[in-house]
C-alpha cells in the first residue's frame, strides 16, 4: 500500500495529486486555492504542455494565454509520454508506465479531471490497482441520451472512483443516473475568476462608448455577443439567422459582436454579407482582452448543442454584469440561466425562438439590465472558487477516511 500510516496522517496533510491534460485557464484558480488552503498537500500532474500552434488548433491562430497558468501551486509534467502527443485525439498520447509513475508520486488521493484522454484512464486503472482512492471531476452531464455501449463504459470507469465532484445540476444528474450514492457527491460548481473579470469590467465601463465605437456598434443598438470558436457545435450560423429574423420583428436597432475565430468564419462572413447584417467580427481576444467585449455588449448568446457540456463564457459574461440567452442543450443552463431572471433559454436550433428572445431583450432595456445584475449576483455568490475548493477538500477527506 502506498498510503501513509494513520498516525502519520494525523500530523501531515493528505498528499493529493490532480491530473490534467494540459494547463487550462479555468482550472488554475482552483489549483491555486487548493495549494494555498493548508488542508491538503496539493500538486498537479500535466500530461502535456502544448506549444502555441497546438494551443491554437480550433481557433485558427497560434497563441499562448496571456495570464499566468502555472503560478501558485506545485506541478510537473509526465516525462514518459509515448505516441504523437498533443491534444488531438483520445489516443494521441499514452503513459508508458502509469503504475511506476504513481509509485514515484506517492499520492494519498488522485484527483482526475475527466476521462477524455487515454492517460487519464490509464492512471484511473493504475490507481485502482495500487489501492489509491480516486476523486473524479469530469464535465459530462445528463442532458443527452447515450447509447448502451457508452453507458457501459461509464459504469466501468465510475465504479473505480471513490468520490465525485459535480460541477452543476446536470453534472450531478449524470452521476446519479449511474447509481452513484449521494454521500459520494461533493458539489464543486464550475466557475471562472469572478474577481478578475468583475474588476476589469469595472475599470473598462467608463470606456464603453469608445469600445462600441471601435467595433462599429451604434450607441442606441442592443448588442448581442457571440464569444467562442467558430465551430459547428456552437452554432454561429443559427445566431446569424436569428439576428436576421429578429430585425424583421422590431424597429429597435440590433447588433452582433462576434469574438473568436474558427472553421466557420468564411461561412459566417458570407451570411452576414448576403443578408447585410449588423455584425462585427472582432477576431480572437485573449484572456486580458475579452472583458472589453462583455462591457461593450448588452447580452451574451450561446446557441450550442450538447457538446457544450457547460459554457464558461456564460460565467464570464455574468461576472461582468451581463445576462445570457442559451439553448436548452447548454450544460450550464439549469444552474445559471433562470428565464426572465438571469437571461433566457430557447429550444436548440429554433432560430425563431432565439429571435424572439433577442427581440424581448432589445425592447426592454431595464429588464435586460436587471437580469445582468441578478446574473452577476448568482455567479459571485454560488459559482466561485471558495465553494468549489471547499467541496474538493471534503471529497478528498471522504475518499481517504483516515484523514
Amino acid at each position: 500500500m502506498l498510503h501513509r500510516s494513520a498516525d502519520v496522517a494525523t500530523t501531515q496533510p493528505l498528499r493529493v495529486v490532480a491530473v490534467a491534460s494540459h494547463p487550462i485557464q479555468y482550472q488554475a484558480p482552483l489549483f491555486r486555492a487548493l495549494a494555498q488552503s493548508g488542508d491538503i498537500d496539493f500538486s498537479v500532474l500535466f500530461i502535456t504542455m502544448p506549444d502555441a500552434a497546438q494551443q491554437g488548433r480550433g481557433f485558427g491562430i497560434a497563441f499562448t494565454w496571456d495570464i499566468p497558468l502555472l503560478e501558485g501551486y506545485r506541478w510537473r509534467q509526465v516525462d514518459d509520454i509515448r505516441g504523437r502527443g498533443g491534444l488531438d485525439g483520445f489516443f494521441a498520447a499514452r503513459i508508458s508506465r502509469p503504475r511506476a509513475l504513481l509509485r514515484e508520486l506517492r499520492p494519498d488521493v488522485l484527483m482526475l479531471t475527466g476521462w477524455h484522454i487515454w492517460p487519464l484512464v490509464q492512471l484511473l486503472f493504475a490507481a485502482r490497482s495500487l489501492g489509491i482512492p480516486v476523486v473524479m471531476r469530469g464535465e459530462s452531464n445528463n442532458l443527452r441520451t447515450r447509447p448502451w455501449h457508452a453507458r457501459l463504459l461509464h459504469r466501468l470507469l465510475l465504479g473505480r472512483c471513490s468520490a465525485f465532484l459535480p460541477i452543476g445540476r446536470a453534472s450531478r444528474g449524470f452521476y446519479r443516473s449511474y447509481g452513484i450514492a449521494e454521500r459520494q457527491l461533493f458539489d464543486t460548481p464550475y466557475f471562472i475568476d469572478n474577481q478578475r473579470f468583475a474588476q476589469t469590467a469595472d475599470k473598462l465601463r467608463p470606456e464603453r462608448a469608445a469600445l462600441r465605437a471601435k467595433w462599429g456598434i451604434a450607441e442606441a443598438a442592443t448588442c448581442f455577443l457571440y464569444a467562442g470558436k467558430l465551430e459547428p457545435k456552437k452554432r454561429i450560423l443559427d445566431v446569424l439567422e436569428a439576428l436576421r429574423e429578429a430585425r424583421g420583428r422590431t424597429s429597435a436597432p440590433l447588433h452582433l459582436l462576434v469574438v473568436g475565430t474558427g472553421e466557420l468564419m468564411e461561412q459566417a462572413k458570407a451570411a452576414v454579407a448576403q443578408h447585410e447584417l449588423p455584425v462585427t467580427f472582432a477576431g480572437f481576444l485573449n484572456q486580458t482582452e475579452i472583458p472589453a467585449s462583455y462591457v461593450a455588449c448588452d447580452c451574451l448568446v450561446l446557441a450550442s448543442d450538447f457538446g457544450e457540456t457547460w459554457g464558461l463564457v456564460v460565467n464570464e459574461a455574468m461576472a461582468c454584469g451581463k445576462p445570457a440567452i442559451v439553448s436548452d442543450r447548454v450544460g450550464c443552463g439549469p444552474d445559471l440561466v433562470t428565464p426572465g431572471v438571469t437571461g433566457d433559454i430557447f429550444a436548440f436550433a429554433d432560430t425563431q425562438a432565439l429571435a424572439q428572445c433577442m427581440v424581448r431583450a432589445a425592447q426592454d432595456p431595464a429588464r435586460l439590465k436587471a437580469m445582468g445584475q441578478a446574473a452577476c449576483d448568482r455567479v459571485t455568490r454560488d459559482y466561485c472558487v471558495d465553494v468549489s475548493a471547499s467541496g474538493t477538500i471534503r471529497a478528498v477527506q471522504f475518499a481517504h477516511p483516515s484523514a
